[in-house]
């Protein structure tokens, strides 16, 4: 790890940093220095056009204004990865502003703010175990579980007959996230969300 210079005499004159990645390594939640400060990748589009070289479309986040560029990358450029601590804890509850989470052993607690975990707020759980990220003591990030265990708190009753294969229809689950489920899947049952796509991937397990 070296530090990275950008100024002197203020809180963000020097930034942690890992070494240097190329774009293939580039993916939502990595964080790297743009424009010398830190940002996190918030989304990354591969484009190859038929003409010309390929690039990386991105959206990047300040970690210290908050504030939302876009940014090309050539196909094989390269950036400085930015340190940042990571700390696991389960998500307990929300105080109206902010996300609070609690290290069971210590019972040390994390508050990550509603601006940081935006849309990802569909995808916790109570008692699930996620990874926050922190840069400078500020909660900056949240990586979440490849999949989660929801309840179906609001759908329609399956049509009798109706047997089109791999009809879907909507469905409210217990987190307040909205997706499409199978005609066969009721009101009460548990399935498994992917939180990388937002979609139903099957029933949950051990299930009556």
């Amino acid at each position: 790890m070296i530090l990275f210079g950008f100024g002197s005499g203020t809180k963000n004159d020097r930034i942690a940093v890992m070494g240097m990645i190329a774009t293939s390594q580039f993916k939502k939640g990595v964080y790297i220095i743009f424009n010398n400060e830190p940002f996190m990748i918030t989304d990354i589009t591969f484009v190859s056009p038929g003409k010309g070289s390929a690039f990386y479309r991105t959206k990047l986040k300040s970690l210290l204004t908050g504030s939302l560029v876009e940014n090309t990358y050539k196909s094989g450029e390269k950036a400085e990865e930015v340190f940042v601590d990571t700390h696991e804890a389960d998500y307990s509850y929300f105080d109206g502003s902010s996300y609070v989470f609690i290290e069971p052993r210590t019972f040390e607690q994390y508050v990550v703010s509603a601006e940081v975990v935006g849309e990802d707020k569909i995808f916790l759980k109570e008692g699930r175990p996620y990874r926050i990220k922190f840069y400078e003591e500020e909660a900056v990030g949240l990586t979440l579980p490849k999949s989660i265990n929801c309840v179906v708190t609001e759908t329609e009753n399956s049509v009798k007959g109706d047997t089109v294969t791999n009809a879907l229809k909507p469905a409210t689950l217990d987190t307040g996230a909205k997706v499409q489920v199978p005609l066969f899947i009721k009101k009460g049952e548990e399935i498994l969300l992917s939180t990388e796509t937002g979609a139903y991937l099957s029933r949950a397990k051990n299930q009556n």
